[in-house]
């Protein structure tokens, strides 16, 4: 993928699959939890508080990833983060929260 993006000098399909990738390994990681909560009897509710305090900042710093390369938004260069580590980090954490707010 790297190698075709660098033919094409398109780098949007590499950045988007290096984000979207961690918050799916997040998303598996809390489904087998999931899937036995579905089974029991009860209502569903939200965790706002935990979707406000975890997942809304991993959020954000995934998105300032992807945001200066859309081109119609101009980003400080002190709020671009270019360390990959912590872009699949808060990408598993965010997908893993997402699916963690959701209580039965």
């Amino acid at each position: 993928m790297e190698e075709e993006a660098s033919n094409n000098y398109e780098i949007m399909p590499v950045v988007l699959f290096g984000t979207i990738f961690p918050i799916v390994i997040g998303l598996f990681l809390r489904l087998p939890k999931l899937i036995i909560e579905i089974k029991q009897n009860k209502q569903w509710t939200f965790d706002w508080i935990k979707f406000i305090a975890i997942a809304l900042p991993s959020f954000y710093i995934i998105s300032m990833s992807i945001l200066p390369l859309a081109g119609s938004i101009e980003i400080p260069e002190y709020a671009i983060n270019r360390n990959p580590t912590i872009l699949i980090i808060a990408g598993a954490v965010f997908g893993f929260t997402l699916l963690d707010c959701l209580k039965k």
